[in-house]
């Protein structure tokens, strides 16, 4: 059961600012990337479910960072069937992120009190999230679309909260043209949480990024 209340995560997305994506398949590696986010200020993170037995691994995740990590909200991401998200949300899911507007998976959020963020990439996509309950809407991949296309959207539908995923970087540039175009907050994966090379993650870097992530997005709030 999730710990935390639909409004619960939309308040802290929209005070942070900041959801940052990871996965991987490794328990171990996936505690120690979420202790380096969570050390640099962040109090989210969506858990991109792409691989098998993911269920597992955020099971044992969520676990851990009930226990050991005080307020960090953990999610699901990469959600595609109801099924799916009932699966992750009885693993104690406290949100779900699609990549598509399925509303199969908005009722079986709604009937939990589960907040869910779809993928939507058109106005009218967008107004049907949100006759569904949804809080704050995923633009993806937010790449494409662009900071021009959120400023369009907020002209006519100012309430409208609006979260790119896909084309955000930790930098003044990008956070800046996100924030000045309305954003609610912006999903940043590999640009924050990168591999290296050998394919091992530099901790200390993924933490002092996502602080200076979110000093910039504080400073633009």
């Amino acid at each position: 059961m999730a710990n935390f209340t639909r409004i619960q995560v939309a308040e802290v997305m929209k005070q942070t600012g900041l959801v940052p994506l990871f996965y991987n398949g490794d328990l171990e590696i996936s505690k120690a990337v979420v202790k380096a986010v969570y050390d640099g200020g962040a109090r989210l993170l969506e858990f991109t479910a792409r691989g098998d037995y993911a269920h597992e691994v955020f099971g044992e995740l969520n676990k851990y960072v009930t226990k050991e990590l005080p307020g960090m909200i953990m999610g699901v991401g990469s959600v595609t069937d109801a099924a799916s998200a009932s699966r992750f949300m009885a693993l104690g899911a406290n949100f779900i992120v699609t990549p598509v507007l399925r509303e199969d998976i908005a009722i079986v959020c709604n009937r939990r009190k589960v907040m869910w963020s779809p993928g939507c990439g058109t106005l009218t996509e967008i107004c049907r999230a949100e006759e569904l309950g949804c809080e704050i809407v995923k633009l993806f991949p937010g790449g494409t679309y662009g900071a021009d296309f959120v400023k369009a959207i907020k002209g006519p539908q100012p309430w409208t909260s609006i979260m790119p995923t896909g084309g955000v970087a930790p930098t003044q540039d990008n956070l800046e043209a996100w924030f000045n175009a309305g954003v609610t907050c912006v999903g940043m994966g590999s640009k924050l949480i990168a591999k290296q090379s050998d394919g091992t993650y530099d901790l200390d870097k993924i933490k002092a990024m996502t602080e200076n992530a979110l000093k910039i997005i504080s400073s633009l709030k």
